[in-house]
C-alpha cells in the first residue's frame, strides 16, 4: 500500500477556479480519464446517482458531468483521510492529474454553485407567493324570542315577532400576500338575519348582519402592510373598525364561532360605532411587545360625492387605543372614539353602536317618529376602559366600562345632551368539562342614556331612560373538532325601553371554519 497523504497536499493549481468553459468536449468510456475516475467511484464509492445505488460506467460524460463526479469524489476522500481512513498514493495521483485536466470545468462549477447559493439566500429571505388563500366560516343558528310584550310601539302589545327561527351566515374571505408580510383580504359575506326582533337591540346577535338578506355583499375589502419593524397600516375600501388595528381584550366572548351569542355581549360597543361598509384607512404603532397604540378612520358615506357625504364631510368615526400587556394573562386598554352622524341617518349608524336602547342610538329624536332613521344631527365623544385577565388555567375575567357624551349639533333638538353609559364583566372557564370547550357567564348594562336633555321644552322627544337596564348570558362552547362547534346559549335583557318587561332569547349555534 502506497503512502497516505491528504488532499490538501496537492498542487493548489489543480484547485483555481475559472469561470471559462469553451471547447468542451464528451469524455469516452475509453478514455484514461474516464477510466481512472470509474476506478475510484469503484474503490470509495464516491458517486451514488441512481436509483438502485450504482455508477453505470458504460456512456459517455459531457466535460460537465465529469468535472461534477470528480468534485464528488474529491470531497469523499478527502472526508476519509480526515477520518484516518487509507487511501492508496496512487489514487491520489489520479485525484490530482484529474482535478488539472478538469480545473476549469470545476472552477466554473464553483462559481456557478456559489451564484446559486446566493441566488438561493436572496429568494429565501425576499420570498413571497401571490396565491390567494381561502378561509372563512359558516354560522347556522336556531333561537326564539320570549316576553311578554314588545320594547317598542305602545305598551303592554304583545311581542311581534318572536317565532322560533333558523338563520345562517356565511363568510368567505380571499386572502393574498405580494411580499409575505402584507395582506390583502377581501371577504364575501351572506346572511338572512332580522334584526331588532321584539323591537330592541338587545336580541340581536354576535353575527347579526344588517343588510339584504340572502345577497352576497362585500363586507371587508383591506390591505394591511408593514412600514419599518413597529408600525402597520391598514387600507380600506369597505369597513374598518377600531378592532382591526388594537386588540377588543375579549378573548373568550369576541369569536363570532365559539364567542358571545349576543351583540352587546361579545364586544365594547366602541368598536362597534363603524360597522359599516365605509371606507377608511388605520395605523398600530408598536412600542415594545407590551405596549402598543392603535388608531383609525371611517367614513361611512366616504364613497359618495353627494352633498353631506364623502370621505370628510358626512358621517365618520376617527379612534384610538392604547393597549398595555403587562404579561400574556393580563391586558388593559383604554380606547377614545370621536363620532359625527347626519341628520336622518340613524337607520345605517347608532350612537352607541346598536347594541343597546334605543334612546342610547338615537337620542335626540321623538318617541313617535315614523322612521327609527330619523333623528338630529349628533356628535358623540365615547371612552372606554377595558381589561382581561387570566387567573387560573381554567377561569379568566374580561369586561369594559364605556360612557358616551352625546350633543345634538343641529334641528329642533340643537343643544340637548345625553349621557351614555354601558358595561360588561364576563367570566370564563377555559375547557370546561373537556379539553377545548368553554363556558361563559356575563353580567352587565347595556347602553342607555341615564341623562337626556330638552332645552326647548319639546313635547314628545325620547325620554331618558327611568329604569336601568340589565343584562345577563350565559353560554357553552362544545367543541366537536377544530372545525366545528356547537353552542347552546341563553340571555335576558331587562328594561328594554322604559318599564317595560323583560326579553329573553334562547339559541343554539352551530360553527364551520374551514
Amino acid at each position: 500500500m502506497g503512502k497516505i497523504t491528504h488532499v490538501s497536499d496537492m498542487d493548489s493549481r489543480s484547485m483555481n477556479q475559472v469561470t471559462s468553459v469553451n471547447e468542451l468536449r464528451d469524455v469516452q468510456p475509453t478514455e484514461w480519464a474516464y477510466e481512472a475516475l470509474k476506478s475510484l467511484v469503484e474503490r470509495y464509492g464516491c458517486i451514488v446517482g441512481y436509483p438502485d445505488r450504482t455508477f453505470r460506467g458504460n456512456r459517455a460524460l459531457s466535460r460537465w458531468e465529469f468535472a461534477a463526479g470528480l468534485n464528488a469524489c474529491m470531497n469523499v476522500m478527502e472526508r476519509l483521510l480526515q477520518e484516518n481512513v487509507a487511501v492508496l498514493r496512487e489514487d491520489i495521483d489520479k485525484l490530482k492529474q484529474l482535478a488539472q485536466q478538469f480545473e476549469q470545468e470545476i472552477g466554473a462549477m464553483g462559481a456557478r454553485v456559489d451564484n446559486l447559493e446566493t441566488r438561493t439566500a436572496y429568494l429565501e429571505d425576499h420570498q413571497f407567493s401571490t396565491t390567494t388563500k381561502l378561509n372563512g366560516d359558516v354560522i347556522f343558528i336556531y333561537s326564539g324570542v320570549g316576553g311578554s310584550e314588545q320594547a317598542d310601539g305602545p305598551p303592554n302589545q304583545p311581542i311581534q315577532n318572536g317565532q322560533i327561527t333558523a338563520n345562517y351566515r356565511s363568510r368567505m374571505n380571499f386572502d393574498t400576500s405580494f411580499t409575505g408580510e402584507d395582506q390583502l383580504r377581501v371577504r364575501i359575506q351572506t346572511a338572512n338575519y332580522f334584526l331588532a326582533r321584539a323591537g330592541s337591540n338587545l336580541t340581536d346577535f354576535n353575527f347579526s348582519v344588517a343588510s339584504d338578506r340572502n345577497v352576497p355583499q362585500v363586507n371587508k375589502l383591506q390591505y394591511r402592510f408593514p412600514v419599518g419593524e413597529s408600525l402597520t397600516v391598514w387600507i380600506n375600501g369597505a369597513k374598518i373598525t377600531l378592532d382591526d388595528v388594537a386588540d377588543p381584550l375579549a378573548p373568550f366572548t369576541n369569536s363570532f364561532t365559539d364567542g358571545a351569542l349576543s351583540f352587546f355581549g361579545a364586544i365594547a360597543p366602541i368598536y362597534l360605532l363603524s360597522d359599516n361598509t365605509g371606507p377608511g384607512a388605520g395605523a398600530s404603532y408598536s412600542f415594545s411587545k407590551n405596549l402598543s397604540l392603535g388608531a383609525f378612520y371611517s367614513a361611512g358615506k366616504g364613497y359618495s360625492p353627494e352633498s353631506g357625504q364623502g370621505l370628510f364631510n358626512g358621517q365618520y368615526v376617527a379612534g384610538t387605543q392604547l393597549t398595555y400587556l403587562p404579561s400574556a394573562d393580563t391586558g388593559i386598554g383604554i380606547a377614545y372614539s370621536r363620532q359625527y352622524i347626519p341628520q336622518n341617518q340613524y337607520d345605517s349608524f347608532g350612537v352607541a353602536g346598536f347594541t343597546g336602547l334605543a334612546n342610547a342610538d338615537n337620542p335626540f329624536s321623538f318617541a313617535n317618529r315614523d322612521n327609527f332613521g330619523d333623528g338630529n344631527a349628533t356628535s358623540s365623544d365615547n371612552i372606554a376602559i377595558l381589561g382581561t385577565w387570566r387567573i387560573a388555567p381554567g377561569f379568566s375575567m374580561e369586561g369594559w366600562g364605556m360612557y358616551t357624551s352625546a350633543y345634538a349639533e343641529g334641528g329642533d333638538r340643537a343643544g340637548d345632551s345625553a349621557d351614555i353609559w354601558n358595561w360588561k364583566v364576563s367570566f370564563a372557564f377555559p375547557d370546561l368539562f373537556q379539553e377545548g370547550n368553554l363556558g361563559v357567564i356575563s353580567v352587565g348594562q347595556p347602553p342607555y342614556a341615564a341623562t337626556l336633555s330638552n332645552n326647548n321644552n319639546l313635547p314628545d322627544v325620547t325620554p331618558s331612560t327611568t329604569t336601568a337596564p340589565w343584562f345577563a348570558e350565559s353560554f357553552y362552547v362544545f367543541k366537536v373538532n377544530e372545525n366545528i362547534s356547537i353552542s347552546p346559549g341563553l340571555w335576558v335583557g331587562t328594561s328594554p325601553a322604559n318599564e317595560r318587561d323583560p326579553l329573553w332569547i334562547g339559541a343554539i349555534r352551530t360553527s364551520f371554519k374551514f
